[in-house]
């Protein structure tokens, strides 16, 4: 097997797939930027782009290599390819996108582990870690919350109990790059044949991690803002890079709010869906309805209050996906007052209040 491929997680399984493509090789997508990919092959770094039967036959984002794709080449020369097809995907994570895509946009693909970074500065967000862990587990990979800027952080006990009900079997990391401390915790996942992305938003430290585990200043970092704690971007696109005891990581831009296509609120909040099995009804909305056992343990204090409304928040943005505009805003309205004609219904006496 290729020693440069393998550093990059070449598997005898994918070999073998790899092989049923006559007269193309084998390569990873390493980086892309827009149209444009970077893909490490047995010659080494190329410049590459889809062909156009490829681009014909993908009817969505999801049909594009993505950086961790495995993908069949050939060469132009000895800088540039093309990439002919994409093999077959174990995990892939994506978020959803502004605009009018439905496919959503593809973070990265083929990641044995998701490592979820939240600084633990003024930035900390217990909700937004939530969001971070359904998309996560629904890309088949395994979610690591990884807490840093350890140094900066005067109640880290405080903040590790406030993770404790969304964290349930996730191993949490504690790093501090100016202690140089937590790194060992991270290189446990950072192993050969295994794949890492780093997510979270920007200044949290992603490029920073990357550069200790690699040993040197491969990335460009910037210090956070003054006075409000919130980052600069400096990861400008995704791509892949070797570590030097084995493995591979992804950095990926910071983004200021990870939006959900598809998610796993099964896995991340295993402890409501449990609850909601409980209850008296089985289309229960949790809200006036008698034996209903969210409300009972939000009332007891055994559920915390904001947690449900995140999980409900969630709920509502992952059923938006796919639908066009018309369809969108008659689910807006549905939530809101039922059916159009309540809503009609709700005007007629807001304009009748207005009138006496």
């Amino acid at each position: 097997m290729n020693s440069i491929l393998k550093k990059y997680g070449l598997t005898n399984q994918i070999k073998i797939e790899s092989e049923e493509y006559n007269n193309l090789e084998v390569a990873r997508v390493i980086e892309q930027q827009r149209n444009m990919y970077k893909v490490i092959s047995e010659q080494g770094e190329l410049q590459a782009q889809i062909s156009g039967k490829l681009e014909y036959q993908s009817d969505s984002q999801n049909g594009f290599p993505a950086v961790g794709d495995w993908v069949m080449i050939s060469l132009m020369d000895d800088k540039q390819a093309i990439i002919h097809n994409i093999l077959d995907r174990k995990s892939i994570m994506k978020r959803s996108v502004s605009g009018s895509q439905k496919s959503g946009q593809v973070i990265a693909t083929n990641i044995d582990y998701v490592f979820v970074c939240m600084s633990l500065n003024d930035n900390f967000n217990v909700r937004r870690v939530e969001r971070y862990l359904t998309v996560a587990w629904d890309s088949g990979a395994t979610p690591v919350i990884v807490l840093t800027k350890a140094d900066l952080c005067q109640d880290l006990q405080e903040k590790l109990l406030e993770l404790e009900d969304v964290s349930v079997g996730i191993d949490i990391a504690v790093c501090s790059a100016a202690d140089n401390e937590g790194f060992d915790d991270l290189q446990k996942y950072v192993v050969q044949d295994k794949t890492v992305v780093f997510v979270g938003s920007s200044g949290v430290g992603k490029s920073t991690l990357i550069n200790h585990l690699i040993g040197e200043e491969v990335l460009t970092t910037k210090e956070i803002r003054n006075g409000d704690d919130k980052g600069r971007h400096t990861t400008t696109h995704r791509q892949m890079l070797t570590v030097p005891n084995g493995g591979v990581v992804i950095d990926t831009p910071g983004m200021r709010e990870l939006k959900i296509y598809t998610g796993n609120l099964s896995k991340t909040f295993d402890d409501i869906e449990k609850l909601a099995s409980q209850c008296k009804f089985r289309n229960c909305t949790h809200t006036n309805e008698p034996g209903c056992a969210i409300k009972d343990a939000i009332e007891l204090g055994d559920l915390d209050a904001e947690r449900f409304a995140s999980y409900q928040k969630l709920q509502r943005e992952m059923s938006y996906n796919g639908l066009n505009s018309k369809q969108l805003e008659n689910e807006k309205i549905n939530r809101m007052f039922g059916s159009k004609k309540e809503m009609k219904n709700h005007i007629k006496k807001y304009r009748k209040m207005n009138k006496r």
